[in-house]
């Protein structure tokens, strides 16, 4: 699966509803994130597809993307199974998309070509998705604004390393594990567009740097203060 360009969108205007493949893959990674799908176990593609109701073609698309994320593994003549679950990849993941956005929010504002009109439509797809509880329309207008501002940089080789992450599937996972409220969700890219209307780049950066960081969920903050440890005051 690529996620090279913008979700396709309905006569209406509104996000196109998932492929198969991205229902088999988001009700595979819910199964896997809550322990449904225990570590090792195997995933039989003829009994993915009857689950489904579906041909073993697009469970075959989706078991690829899983495997590319580190979610499961393809062993030689034993087919495919599940690896334990490490939040801590998904961590990895946003620190290193924080340093990219930053570096793409900055060549996008110096260059004058943010796509304004575009990413509000993004913004009212997000609010929409949290008014009707859809996390995975949330997450198809999350990722396309960010990779508007990604390709609005003009570095073809960032673009590049920021596809490589697979950020539409990657943000499918973290809706799932985090399951944050999604007007909150909404609201955070809202006030990220209004930060870089606003012009300041070295403001924006910052904000971009800081937007990511936050989901990495790092017990230090970007300049390395540790954040306070709540502590359990029943006692």
């Amino acid at each position: 699966m690529t996620t090279s360009g913008p979700a396709e969108r309905t006569p209406t205007g509104r996000v196109a509803k998932p492929t198969l493949s991205e229902r088999i893959r988001d009700g595979l990674v819910e199964s896997i994130v809550s322990g449904e799908l225990e570590s090792g176990e195997r995933l039989v593609e003829t009994k993915i597809a009857a689950d489904f109701g579906t041909s073993q073609a697009p469970v075959r698309e989706a078991l690829r993307e899983l495997e590319g994320l580190g979610l499961i593994e393809s062993r030689p003549r034993r087919g495919r199974h599940v690896l334990p679950f490490v939040e801590q990849t998904l961590r990895e993941a946003y620190v290193v998309r924080a340093a990219l956005e930053e570096t793409a929010t900055r060549l996008a504002m110096i260059g004058g070509r943010l796509p304004w009109e575009a990413l509000e439509g993004d913004v009212a797809d997000m609010y929409r998705s949290a008014e009707g509880g859809d996390p995975h329309a949330m997450g198809l207008a999350s990722s396309r604004f960010h990779r508007r501002i990604v390709q609005a940089s003009g570095n073809f080789l960032l673009d590049r390393a920021w596809e490589g992450l697979q950020i539409e599937a990657r943000t499918a996972i973290a809706l799932v594990v985090a399951g944050p409220d999604l007007r909150h969700v909404a609201d955070e890219h809202a006030e990220l567009l209004e930060v870089l209307r606003a012009g300041d780049v070295e403001v924006a950066c910052l904000h971009a740097r800081v937007h990511q960081w936050a989901y990495a969920d790092l017990p230090h903050d970007l300049n390395g203060v540790a954040h306070p440890v709540e502590t359990d005051r029943s006692d």
